[in-house]
């Protein structure tokens, strides 16, 4: 299939030429002209990943089913996601297990986008800062149950807290292996720079369920940002962080360390009501905003290529804005080789938006799926 677009290149420029697919992947990017007749001058972006998400349209990752995940995989789809990680919650091990096996089941055979690993969030994290994870299901970190979890399905991503008995050593242990992120953590800057040097390389949601920065404690997130080679993921739906919080965030971490993650639920997609669920708690959604019932906040409703545009409104130039959608992800979980760019001999994992960033067509692996 040959194709005559204005694409954004390696660099992340906007270029015009032509782009030919062959299969799954990409076979040539040349700088040719366009053919006179192309009705469409759409602009081709690389298929956004999502590496946290835990649901939308009203299926859950971790409803144990397959059709829960074919309902995730087309609802990403028609957003611009071309590849995401399930994301599991704090729960016993027996119900992991089953949540990762109707993984496995499903990937290869997804109907829209495709699964890129698991990202395993909990059960090892700080009761002070569990948020919306269920904190009857905390526990110390367990070696043989992450390799028994990862032995069913592939993990990408262990969200942990590193004070939490047992984490620094499974870090050192899966260093090479699975990325660790600290996440829902009530840990000092030192015990965050601590973790940073000794096996984790990530944060999960940025400020949120962390300790804070403060001029005399700087806490969890001064230690990650200070760091120069921790990549952080944030949520960009306007709510879970202020747009100047976002702003700073970008100047600090820089546009190569910022991972913009939707940190969707199940709710996602769905009307205001009482009636949604997550990790076997109750969450309410008023204004399009996630809720235990305490009125600890929740996940987010959105999507990512909403927080995309949400991102280009709080003054992220366009370029970092996209990264953090696309590259930038796809190297945290390892996956740069075959996605996140546009690249002769990558995966053809491509969105077209118009110049109003309408989204209008989505391909995956080469295949046009919205």
């Amino acid at each position: 299939m040959i194709r005559h677009v204005r694409y954004i290149n390696a660099a992340f420029e906007t270029v015009r030429g032509t782009m030919v697919t062959e299969g799954e992947r990409i076979a040539a990017l040349t700088a040719q002209a366009p053919n006179a007749g192309v009705e469409e001058d759409l602009l081709c972006l690389p298929g956004f990943i999502d590496i946290h998400t835990h649901g939308g349209a009203g299926a859950d990752a971790c409803d144990k089913t397959e059709d829960a995940l074919q309902t995730l995989s087309m609802y990403y789809a028609k957003h611009g996601v071309t590849s995401w990680c399930p994301t599991t919650m704090t729960l016993p091990q027996d119900d992991l297990q089953a949540v990762f096996a109707a993984i496995e089941r499903v990937k290869g055979k997804e109907s829209g986008a495709y699964i890129q690993d698991i990202n395993m969030e909990g059960p090892y994290v700080s009761r002070e800062k569990c948020g919306a994870q269920n904190p009857a299901f905390l526990r110390p970190a367990d070696e043989q149950e992450v390799r028994e979890l990862h032995a069913i399905s592939r993990i990408k991503l262990l969200d942990m807290a590193p004070e939490v008995d047992g984490a620094l050593p499974l870090a050192k242990a899966l260093q090479g292996e699975i990325v660790c992120s600290v996440a829902h953590t009530n840990a000092t800057y030192e015990q965050t720079k601590a973790a940073l040097a000794g096996g984790f390389s990530h944060a999960t949601h940025l400020f949120n369920a962390m300790s804070p920065f403060t001029h005399r404690a700087p806490g969890a997130v001064g230690a990650i940002l200070e760091d120069s080679k921790a990549t952080a993921e944030l949520i960009c739906d306007g709510f879970h962080l202020s747009p100047a919080t976002v702003r700073l965030a970008f100047k600090v971490l820089g546009a190569n360390r910022c991972v913009a993650i939707s940190d969707s639920l199940p709710c996602a997609g769905c009307p205001d009501g009482d009636d949604y669920s997550l990790g076997r708690q109750q969450v309410i959604v008023k204004n399009g905003r996630a809720f235990l019932r305490d009125g600890t906040i929740a996940g987010s409703t959105t999507n990512l290529f909403d927080e995309f545009k949400n991102l280009l409104s709080f003054g992220i130039p366009f370029a970092d804005a996209l990264a953090a959608c696309t590259i930038n992800p796809a190297r945290v979980i390892g996956a740069d080789a075959d996605t996140g760019s546009i690249e002769t001999g990558k995966l053809a994992d491509l969105i077209f938006v118009d110049d109003n960033l309408n989204l209008r067509h989505v391909m995956v692996k080469g295949r046009m799926v919205f």
